[in-house]
């Protein structure tokens, strides 16, 4: 014998609020309409769901045991319910975000574990890649957010960019190198240290490069290459080598690492850091996250300037 669904439904309803009228409320159904739901399914059963005379409504064993299956069917339906609620209001759900990785990593990891204090109920899916990589995910829906930098051309017509952070890149070394002890410090001083080159693929990489035509010196001696931001942080403490950093990746480890910014002014590359998205993606949960990214760096925006404004650049 197959039952339907509603019947178990309505059955276990009627039992849970105790009576027709309540549970047709609860339902959202009009009291006739749960009235003959319930004739119909002991007319299927052939015996009475409810035991005559009682009030309230007291099942019968068959209807206990078939109420006992629909309290099942309704507490499903009741956490679809709230699952969609939580979706559409952002609360809930899965986030796919991924960017460049020395920014992912000194900013936003920490950004979206503060935003999951808030949102404890929405996974985050982090992962890395420079800006093809990026497009090429989001496009095909298999991305969310990233975050990434964008130069002096618009983002393409199926993505829509928002801007976090004007870049702006420093010259790195540890704290105690020889060079920031020098009074007048020699823009080809640079050249007499070995450098760390950055991920293959990065926009600083080629920033690199920019640099040292700007500086007149045909190549640098490169001795550390491909590391995380965690490994190139240590071997900038341990060495005097030298590197291109993003100046807010210093400042967010100016109080924890011993590494510091060459007060060397070199050329600026001319994009911006930012959040790039599908144009006409609008899952709740990433526009939460991305909000909130957005809000951490309006705090956070002024704080770096300072600091960069504070650094006495040489020639």
């Amino acid at each position: 014998m197959k039952f339907e669904e509603k019947h178990l439904v309505h059955l276990a309803a009627v039992i849970e609020y105790g009576g027709v009228t309540a549970a047709a409320e609860e339902l959202g159904l009009s009291q006739p309409a749960v009235s003959r739901t319930l004739s119909a399914l002991e007319k299927r059963v052939g015996e009475p769901l409810f035991q005559p005379g009682r009030r309230p409504l007291a099942p019968t064993l068959i209807g206990s045991e078939l109420a006992r299956h629909g309290r099942v069917i309704l507490q499903a339906s009741r956490e679809a319910t709230e699952a969609m609620s939580s979706f559409r209001a952002g609360s809930a759900g899965t986030v796919r975000i991924a960017g460049v990785p020395f920014f992912m990593d000194a900013f936003i990891s920490g950004m979206i574990g503060g935003f999951q204090r808030i949102a404890p109920d929405i996974l985050v899916e982090q992962g890395y890649g420079n800006l093809k990589d990026l497009e090429t995910s989001i496009a095909a829906k298999r991305l969310d957010l990233a975050i990434c930098p964008l130069g002096a051309m618009k983002s393409k017509p199926e993505f829509r960019f928002t801007p976090i952070l004007k870049a702006r890149n420093v010259v790195a070394c540890r704290v105690g190198h020889p060079l920031l002890r020098r009074k007048t410090l020699n823009r080809t001083d640079v050249a007499d240290y070995p450098w760390i080159a950055p991920l293959p693929g990065s926009p600083l990489l080629a920033d690199l490069h920019t640099i040292l035509l700007n500086l007149d010196l045909p190549e640098v001696c490169i001795r550390y290459s491909g590391g995380s931001l965690l490994s190139v942080l240590n071997y900038l403490e341990e060495t005097d080598a030298l590197t291109i950093l993003p100046h807010s990746v210093c400042f967010a480890h100016r109080k924890d690492r011993q590494v510091t910014v060459l007060p060397l002014d070199i050329p600026q590359p001319p994009r911006s850091l930012g959040i790039l998205r599908a144009r006409e993606a609008r899952l709740p949960a990433a526009e939460q996250l991305a909000n909130h990214i957005l809000k951490e760096f309006d705090a956070l925006r002024a704080a770096i300037e300072r600091h960069q404004t504070s650094i006495v650049w040489g020639p």
